[in-house]
């Protein structure tokens, strides 16, 4: 009677014991991964660059591996929003956040973001990256980053059009000044767009925006760049020097794009996503129209992705932290 009491109890048990987690925390993966849609949120409004990269790896995704990528836009509160969505989201590999470089930035300039970057997230893979310009209006007496650095003294600034607070963009300026002690006045805009638009026409004497949004205003001729923030040239622009390659050593502004995942999504899901979409980044096709679209292709483990992104968050809050930059 015993004997057949403890088996009744084992075989109780063990159902109940291959229903749980993993002993990481993660939950358990479906062997049939994936067996419904995938959702991709993406932090900015449709059109912008993060949105359009989304939807292309959305696509190819969805051929890929058999089921639906439909791609949700939930702007707000510099991408807060839809973060916080995914990190509350079930860490099944249904539900993916498609971020850039703001999602580092934020933790430095928000005291509440209702999630934690470091602790909600687990990385899928970086897909691509894209600098930013130092751009003047045509016809402006600056020709080199030299000649702007020279012309940003005390008592008069050098003012630089930004794509907004707490952007990669504006933080790029703000690197510049802390760099070389010049005196440079952050012009902020709602977006690269406006930004550009007034650079152009010569109302703010210097711009720091996307590389793939200022590059048709360089080939028209409406706008000198004079230096890119990445640390090796664009292959958008590749007569146009890097920061560092003009005196100011160490200098690297990168903007990067990639996908999360929420916090303890099963390892083999996290893995199963980054080999399906390094595999298209790789295709010719998909690096070309990444390149025409101002991005240069990447690729990444899940955990080296999720290293840069960790590094990034506390570089970017030291630097956000310097300049007393705080947006509540």
């Amino acid at each position: 009677m015993k004997r057949l009491l403890q088996a009744s109890l084992a075989l109780l048990i063990l159902p109940l014991a291959s229903c749980g987690n993993s002993p990481s925390g993660e939950a358990p993966m479906d062997a049939a991964y994936p067996a419904h849609p995938i959702t991709i949120v993406v932090t900015f409004p449709p059109g912008g660059g993060t949105d359009l990269l989304a939807r292309r790896i959305g696509a190819s995704l969805q051929a890929q591996l058999g089921q639906a990528v439909v791609v949700e836009n939930r702007p707000g509160a510099s991408g807060n929003i839809g973060a916080r969505l995914v990190a509350e989201a079930p860490p099944d590999g249904y539900t993916l956040l498609m971020v850039n470089s703001s999602f580092a930035i934020n933790p430095g300039v928000y005291r509440n973001l209702g999630f934690s970057p470091k602790q909600d997230f687990a990385a899928v893979i970086n897909v691509a990256f894209v600098p930013s310009v130092f751009a003047v209006p045509a016809g402006s007496p600056l020709h080199t980053l030299d000649d702007a650095l020279a012309a940003a003294l005390p008592g008069k600034p050098l003012p630089f059009a930004s794509c907004g607070n707490g952007t990669p963009q504006h933080l790029a300026g703000e690197m510049l000044a802390r760099a070389t002690g010049a005196v440079l006045q952050q012009v902020p805009y709602k977006g690269c767009g406006p930004a550009l638009t007034d650079v152009a026409a010569g109302q703010v004497a210097m711009g720091v925006v996307t590389a793939s949004s200022a590059a048709p205003l360089i080939a028209a001729g409406k706008l000198r760049a004079l230096a890119v923030t990445s640390p090796k040239r664009s292959p958008l622009m590749p007569t146009v020097p890097t920061v560092a390659e003009q005196g100011v050593a160490g200098y690297a502004l990168d903007q990067w794009h990639g996908l999360l995942a929420p916090a303890a999504t099963p390892r083999a899901v996290i893995e199963k996503l980054n080999a399906a979409v390094a595999k298209i980044v790789s295709q010719p096709d998909t690096q070309a129209a990444l390149r025409e679209q101002g991005f240069t292709p990447a690729s990444s483990t899940s955990r080296e992705f999720q290293s840069m992104i960790h590094a990034d968050i506390d570089r970017y809050t030291a630097l956000t932290a310097s300049i007393g930059l705080r947006a509540d």
